[in-house]
Parts: structure tokens; sequence; C-alpha cells
């Protein structure tokens, strides 16, 4: 079986890796190099307890399974490239905080609707959220703690999966753009890079927000994606301010990471496919934390960047054939595409290679646009 995959950040890297372990003969296409997109610009976190919306049970399903998948997916990671190079799956949990009575009331509503769901949570005080993160401000005043959320260092594993894939035998071309689908009688045939024709038996759109572009695929069908822009910052931690895990309030997030840096995010801007990092994004970002977190002021300044986030019309991911036979869709991921991985991956190899739909991925086909 021929696979093309348009898109080579960390949901093609991944997919195309499993289906090569699976026997299929895979090329990626990624426009620029892999990875560099919003796979580079997401903080990592694993984190469907505390992302969850009050709309947004299945898709936190989706999430929880996902998790669970996720030590099986590092230790396949870890048979196929140097275990010692694949990055700590780390079950950190996430501190929600509230600096004041808004913040409260908020981190409230958030604790009762994960109760009502029977999630492990539990709402705490300001001094007890200290003693869990002492460099906390005296101004958080409560906090919501969730043990079973995680993260990993996305950047360690984009390398990982991309080292897995070749070394699997997975065809690699980078600085790719391409330009068309190719199909007839309702049936994929391949795409075309403009200089080349490239024949396949089935087509997987991968291309994060840049997925609703593609050439050759009828208007009826096109994914409805959109990039939402997230500025991030990427400070050097040091013996002053060593968080131990993921700290988040209703505006930023702090995620620590096994390099010794620490992730700021993010904003959301509507604001095309813009990618210009601001310096208001950056002064509210930074202002926020430090309100937080005070000893952020001295650490060393090494990255600012901004992303785009792959976002469909219902903010859920689009994984799934298409009503063009041959065609699948693994894209909308918006802001849980590290989360997501394993369960995209895993359950879209199944239908690609053995055509079996998951009831998991029911609520996320792409029939429902």
């Amino acid at each position: 079986m021929r696979v093309g995959i348009i898109g080579g950040g960390i949901i093609g890297l991944s997919l195309g890796w499993q289906l090569q372990r699976r026997g299929a003969e895979v090329t990626i296409f990624e426009k620029g190099n892999v990875g560099e997109e919003s796979s580079y610009a997401a903080a990592g976190m694993l984190a469907p307890y505390a992302e969850v919306g009050f709309e947004e049970i299945e898709l936190m399903k989706l999430g929880q399974e996902s998790l669970r998948l996720y030590p099986q997916f590092m230790e396949e990671l870890s048979e196929d490239i140097d275990a010692g190079k694949v990055p700590k799956f780390d079950r950190c949990g996430t501190l929600l905080i509230g600096v004041d009575r808004d913040d409260t009331e908020h981190l409230k509503r958030l604790y009762d609707f994960r109760e009502e769901l029977s999630l492990t949570v539990e709402m705490i005080t300001g001094t007890e959220a200290r003693e869990r993160e002492p460099l906390l401000s005296p101004k958080v005043v409560s906090a919501v703690w969730l043990p079973d959320d995680a993260q990993i260092d996305n950047r360690a594993l984009v390398g990982c999966l991309k080292k897995a894939f070749e070394s699997c035998g997975g065809k690699l071309l980078e600085q790719t753009t391409v330009e068309k689908l190719n199909s007839s009688d309702g049936e994929v045939k391949g795409v075309s890079t403009g200089s080349k024709n490239y024949a396949f038996d089935n087509v997987v759109l991968a291309a994060g927000c840049w997925s609703g572009k593609l050439g050759g695929i009828p208007d009826e069908i096109r994914p409805p994606i959109r990039p939402v822009k997230g500025q991030i910052i990427t400070l050097k931690q040091t013996e002053d301010c060593d968080l131990k895990g993921i700290v988040r309030s209703p505006r930023f997030y702090l995620v620590p990471k096994e390099d010794g840096t620490l992730r700021l995010g993010a904003t959301s801007e509507e604001k095309g496919f813009d990618k210009m990092p601001t310096a208001g994004g950056q002064k509210e970002l930074l202002e926020e934390a430090w309100e937080a977190v005070p000893s952020i002021y001295d650490l060393p300044l090494i990255e600012t960047i901004a992303g785009l986030r792959p976002a469909s019309r219902d903010h859920a991911p689009i994984i799934g054939q298409s009503a063009l036979q041959g065609l699948f869709y693994a894209t909308g991921h918006y802001r849980h595409g590290i989360l997501l991985t394993p369960v995209t991956v895993y359950l879209l190899v199944e239908e690609i290679i053995n055509k079996e739909v998951p009831e998991t991925l029911e609520p996320f086909r792409p029939g429902r646009f």
C-alpha cells in the first residue's frame, strides 16, 4: 500500500512512522522543515482534564484515550530509535490558579464541572497551592489541582519521530510543497508538486491550518480550517525559579521542560496567517505570569515566537476518510495536537489498513460538516 502524507508536523510524522511499521510504503511531503510550525510552537501539555470545556465532553474522552495510549506510543518509539533520546512522559499534573475573586469564582465552576464528570480533582487554597509550588506569589488565593494531566517535550519528540520514520524506511521530502490532489472517478490517484506527479493508493491531509488550501479538493468536502495565532515565550530556568509542574491561570500557562527551559504562553488571536510576535502580546503574557510567579522576572529570555493553531469550525479535530475515496483527513486539532497524536494515529492507521472505523472517531468524522 502506497500512502502519501501532506504535512510533516507531529501528526504527519507519527502517522507515517506507524504506517511504515504496519508495512505500508509512505512518503511525507513538508513545505518547509518537519515540525517547525504548530508542533514547534506548542507547549507540550497533555492536559485533557485542564482543557475540557463545558460543551466538550466527547473531545475530553478522546483526550483521555490518547493520554492512556501515550505510554504505548513512547515504548514503541523507544524500540525504533535510541531509547535514551526519547523524551520523558511526565505525569506532573496541572495546577490551575486564581489571583482574585473573579478567578476564584471561575475556578469553582471548573471544579464543579469536573466533579460532575467524576474526574480526580481537588479545590485548594492559595496556601495549599504554594505548598505544591513554593514559587507562587502571595497573590494566588485559590487553585484547582488536577493530578492526572501530563506533559512532554514536544520539540524533542518531533525530532525522535523523524528519526523513527526514516529508520523504518519512510521517505521524507522536506522543502516540497504539494500543490494539487490528483483524483478521477471519485478516487484519489496521487498528488502533484507542480514539477512532479506521485501516485498513491491513499493520501492523508495533515497540513495543519494550511489543510484547506490544497488544490484539487472539491469545495463541498474541503476541510473548514482556519489559523488561530498563539504567541509563546521560552525562558531559561535558574535555581531561583525552578517550577515543578504545569501552572495555569485563565490567562497564561507556564510549563517547565527537561532541558531546563520554561514555556510561557499563549495568546489566542484571529490574525489570519500572521506569525509575527508583537510587543503587546509578549507584554501581556509576561505581566500575567510575573503576577503569579514573580521570580520569572530575572530569567534569561531565549525565544519569542508565534505559531498558528489549526482550528476547525467547531474547534474539534477532523479525522477519517472524506467523501473522496482514499483521501483521509488528520487535521483541525487546534490546541490539542500534541495530546491527540497517539489516538489520532492509532485509529486512523486502523481505518487506512483495515478499513475499520472506530466508534471513538464518530464525533470527529469529516462528514459532520
